[in-house]
């Protein structure tokens, strides 16, 4: 009988690529929804689709009791549902935090504990980091998050570890994740197509990316093999300057000339002040805000990879620069660039 697996936030960016992995595994697998999510890149037929209201945790447990007494409980679990922007601190707290204690404490609830349990973290659950000497973080280090979204995230952690006993997990902090169908890397690239790149500060910025098939095939790997009650860097094992992204971006669309645009840490700020409170104005969150700028001018994003590839066999198949060309021939088929 096929492995049964069940991720959230499966309509999102990460998540679509993360069902269709599972999928090309041979898993029965279940994409969790909400009534509204578009599925207009979740076309396998091989699908199972599991409509699961986080906001209302009475329907969240008898959906999901249905579920497993129809079913039976899934093997593996990766929550992937989260917010990265919102108009306040309680819509982070609400999505990073809550809605996955309230999905672990059904599951322990319903007796559907699944083999592993695996939360998408984020990188920005570590802080600033070292911004002298830009020493990369360390599975050892202690999370430092200057940023609501990153607090809400490290709250998540840190329920989870609580309960371990109970509850067997694997945790993922992914640095920036890139490739088709995402919009934040697409817009700069959308920039520099325009003969323009932006970046923040003066001070030398060290940046990493993971390619989002390479993560998918990380998430996987880690359910297969990785041991329990860890948590991962995921990234490219190597770090970039802003120009040379730039440098791959522009080779690819075939811009030999671009124009590079330092803005000032002082500028950005107002820029993200003044997009917040327009956010807040028509209740639409911004990409750009006050937590968000924390996360722009921070410098050193450098995290060591080692464990993962010790403990379940992973690295990145994908350079920047392969990522790159790919993520823009899909952009280019697509008619976004």
């Amino acid at each position: 009988m096929d492995k049964k697996i069940l991720i959230t936030g499966a309509g999102g960016f990460i998540g679509g690529f993360i069902v269709q992995e599972a999928i090309d595994r041979g898993y029965e697998t279940w994409a969790a929804v909400r009534k509204t999510t578009s599925r207009k890149f979740l076309v396998d037929e091989r699908i199972h689709f599991i409509e699961l209201d986080f906001t209302d945790a009475q329907a969240l447990h008898d959906t999901l009791q249905a579920h497993v007494q129809e079913h039976g409980k899934w093997d593996y679990v990766v929550h992937n549902l989260g917010a990265t922007k919102a108009t306040n601190y309680i819509d982070f707290e609400n999505v990073n935090y809550y809605y996955m204690k309230l999905l672990v404490d059904t599951l322990l609830e319903i007796d559907a504990v699944p083999q592993v349990f695996l939360l998408m973290s984020s990188l920005s659950v570590m802080g600033p980091g070292d911004e002298k000497n830009y020493t990369p973080f360390k599975a050892s280090d202690i999370p430092a998050p200057n940023t609501r979204y990153g607090l809400s995230k490290a709250k998540a952690e840190n329920y989870l570890v609580m309960k371990g006993n109970e509850m067997p997990y694997t945790i993922f902090r992914c640095t920036g994740v890139y490739g088709p169908h995402e919009r934040d890397y697409y817009l700069m690239m959308k920039s520099i197509k325009m003969r323009f790149d932006f970046s923040v500060g003066f001070k030398k910025q060290m940046l990493t990316f993971i390619y989002v098939k390479d993560l998918a095939r990380a998430v996987m790997m880690a359910l297969e093999k990785g041991p329990l009650r860890r948590s991962y860097f995921i990234s490219e094992d190597r770090a970039y300057t802003q120009k040379e992204f730039r440098s791959i971006v522009a080779n690819e669309l075939k811009r030999k000339f671009v124009i590079p645009v330092v803005c000032p840490i002082w500028l950005v700020r107002i820029v993200c002040a003044c997009s917040q409170w327009l956010g807040k104005v028509t209740g639409k969150p911004s990409t750009l805000n006050l937590d968000k700028f924390k996360i722009l001018k921070q410098r050193n994003w450098l995290c060591d990879t080692a464990d993962a590839e010790r403990d379940f066999g992973f690295k990145a198949q994908y350079s920047l620069r392969q990522g790159v060309h790919e993520a823009i021939e899909w952009y280019k088929q697509a008619g976004w660039l």
